[in-house]
């Protein structure tokens, strides 16, 4: 009988390591446009579908999709400027999309960070049909996620002039901003829009992200204060429940850069707060989990890095995204079950990438981000758990830590920094 209690009690620690331990994931290289050598997935659905970028031979970035292997350039269709991306994608296929106008903006406000100074439009794509989504008074908007009940979540200009806006370019490549801009939900199936009012005192907003229970996320600030992505912050994280009322997430220390990046069906939310009024994106700003019980959580970061964000959150509670080194260099992460993890450490060592940015996680599992290859090159990436088995010390994990991070070709390195806000040579 002693025998018998000892082998099952032995069976049960095991398995419960085993339930602890970060999955091995297979890594798939989904590669760019004919002619082009930069990309990015930002977002895999719960089906599949995945969204995102690449350039082209002329180095322009088109929106795309990718789905059973094959990518699919969509940035023609009811798209008159160079260059586009899709930053949300749902179960039904239904892609939301950041695109330039082929019109100057009138204030050259590069509100989309490719320096062109052209109109920032926000579309929403289904079937090949390409639909405009509609903005409060001003010239340019933005889109974050979509739920699958085809909310979108995003931002748009009003016509409010805003002297205390900064007036020069920041270092993502956005600006000189001159109108305020909020949060809002659109519907496009239906013809609506829902404005999301920023916290009492503060005059912009944005949102990023939105639950199939109609909550959104982003920030709340001042257009002094606030930055529009590809960096993304502001003074405030934020919740906004369906009714619009607004949620202050707090901070870990530092109202300089808080925001809400993700939130799950669980209402947890995923995110970036500074540690100090002295932090920067880049130094000193840490991943972060919220929930309504606990309130805010300091993530922390990789071994060894100053900065971290948490870019996505699925409905098991994984938190992915990406951390810093103090050189600027940065890698992907898993957290799960409390552990923070190097995605390049379960993935197997002749991947054909090393993982800079993760960012977006399926109910699956499913990774999604951007990596270089052996030649510099920036990739998109897919990460498949393998069949529920476990990393195991086959994988040599420290054949691709911080100690190997890869050779980055100065194009690639120019628009990781801009996306960062990097300012170092």
């Amino acid at each position: 009988m002693k025998t018998i209690v000892t082998s099952i009690a032995a069976g049960a620690l095991l398995a419960s390591l085993a339930i602890a331990q970060p999955p091995h994931y297979t890594l798939t290289d989904l590669g760019t446009l004919p002619g082009g050598t930069f990309s990015q997935a930002t977002y895999i659905s719960d089906n599949g579908f995945i969204g995102g970028l690449s350039a082209v031979a002329d180095g322009t970035q088109h929106a795309v999709l990718w789905y059973q292997g094959r990518i699919i350039d969509i940035s023609k269709p009811g798209l008159l400027g160079p260059n586009s991306a899709v930053f949300g994608i749902n179960v039904r296929g239904q892609a939301e999309v950041l695109a330039e106008s082929s019109m100057k903006d009138p204030n050259n406000e590069n509100f989309c960070a490719y320096g062109t100074g052209l109109k920032c439009l926000p579309f929403s794509w289904q079937n090949g049909v390409m639909t405009p989504l509609p903005l409060l008074g001003g010239n340019n908007g933005n889109v974050g996620q979509t739920n699958n009940l085809g909310e979108v979540a995003g931002f748009a200009e009003n016509g409010t002039r805003d002297p205390a806006c900064p007036p020069g370019v920041a270092a993502d490549g956005t600006g000189p901003q001159v109108l305020d801009f909020e949060a809002v939900v659109w519907v496009p199936a239906q013809g609506q829009m829902r404005v999301l009012r920023p916290l009492p005192g503060d005059t912009v907003g944005m949102a990023l992200w939105i639950n199939d229970l109609g909550q959104a996320v982003g920030a709340s600030g001042s257009c002094a204060n606030t930055a529009l992505p590809p960096i993304a912050f502001g003074p405030h994280a934020v919740i906004w429940e369906r009714d619009g009322s607004v949620t202050d997430l707090g901070n870990l220390g530092g109202k300089v850069a808080n925001i809400g990046l993700a939130i799950n069906n669980q209402g947890q939310v995923a995110g970036a707060s500074s540690l100090t009024d002295h932090s920067t994106p880049s130094v000193g700003t840490n991943a972060f989990l919220w929930t309504r019980d606990k309130g805010i959580e300091n993530l922390g970061t990789l071994s060894g890095d100053v900065a971290s964000g948490g870019q996505s959150i699925n409905d098991s509670g994984a938190v992915v995204g990406l951390s810093i080194d103090a050189s600027g260099n940065p890698r992907a992460f898993l957290r799960q079950n409390g552990v923070m993890t190097d995605l390049n450490t379960l993935v197997p060592d002749d991947s054909p990438l090393f993982l800079l940015d993760a960012l977006n996680i399926n109910s699956r599992g499913e990774i999604v981000g951007f990596g270089v290859t052996s030649t510099g090159d920036v990739h998109a990436f897919l990460a498949t758990p393998n069949n529920g088995e476990f990393a195991s010390e086959s994988l040599s994990p420290a054949a691709r830590d911080e100690t190997s991070r890869p050779f980055l070709s100065q194009d690639a390195r120019k628009l990781l920094r801009q996306r960062l806000g990097i300012h170092r040579q």
